[in-house]
């Protein structure tokens, strides 16, 4: 099931809605609150405007992540997760645009998939993390490299405003283990690996992040990035795609 959260033309504030085949069928309440039911009333998808699927209190992220990233720094494997925050006013969405700052002379893609939460978590035990989990999706954490190079700490890089496309919609029926990541900029391939490439799986990363703060239903963890990050420039489109999702995609200016 494809969960969506939207507008249309006529009612501008945001709704929750299942996109399947090219339409949108409203549910009847926001999925982090109650069942999801369905309702009568639908859309085209060319009546909508989709917007990031949820609105995180906080994105956790998580830094080296794959072993083939890992091996291109020439960097020993962690024994455990590297975390950092993003904040929610990083968040856009499908069709967005990235804006480079000022500040900043190189601001990097980096495609990640993303574990959205479904219900409160604090201190759950690796076996029992599917159960927090609403679903997944496809996120870029947008980097100013130069400017974590500089910092050393995170989130001046990671924090500004666009820096965390999420879409365009969250996937509930979808196995972590081993799916496709790719990011393409302007149509050529950048990026390519798989999930089974992680260090630290969704279920540790859960587990270690809920023994650290209380993960809040519609908060996001961003599991890292493979190998091939690269540079974004003002004109040029990056695409997140990953296997058994959808694709998301985003303009830098």
């Amino acid at each position: 099931m494809k969960l969506v959260r939207f507008m249309t033309k006529e009612k501008k504030s945001p709704r929750y809605g299942i996109w399947r085949d090219g339409y949108v069928r409203v549910i009847v309440a926001d999925p982090f609150e109650g069942m999801i039911v369905g309702t009568s009333e639908t859309y085209q998808a060319d009546e909508v405007i989709l917007l990031a699927p949820c609105t995180p209190s906080k994105i956790v992220a998580v830094g080296l992540n794959y072993k083939d990233h890992a091996e291109e720094l020439k960097m020993p494997l962690p024994d455990e997760p590297l975390i950092f925050l993003k904040p929610p006013s990083s968040v856009i969405g499908q069709g967005d645009e990235i804006v480079r700052p000022g500040q900043s002379n190189r601001v990097d893609y980096e495609a990640e998939l993303g574990v959205v939460i479904g219900r409160k978590a604090r201190n759950v035990p690796p076996q029992m993390a599917k159960g927090y989990i609403l679903g997944y999706t496809c996120i870029n954490d947008v980097t100013a490299r130069d400017l974590q190079m500089k910092d050393v700490q995170f989130t001046r890089a990671k924090g500004f405003d666009t820096f965390c496309p999420i879409g365009p919609w969250i996937e509930t029926e979808f196995d972590p283990s081993d799916a496709l990541v790719e990011c393409r900029l302007n149509g050529e391939l950048k990026q390519s690996s798989r999930t089974s490439q992680f260090i630290h799986d969704v279920p540790e990363l859960i587990s270690f992040i809920s023994h650290i703060m209380t993960l809040e239903p519609g908060d996001v963890v961003s599991t890292g990035t493979p190998k091939g990050i690269g540079p974004m420039y003002p004109g040029d489109e990056v695409i997140v795609s990953i296997e058994g999702i959808g694709e998301l995609r985003n303009k830098v200016i």
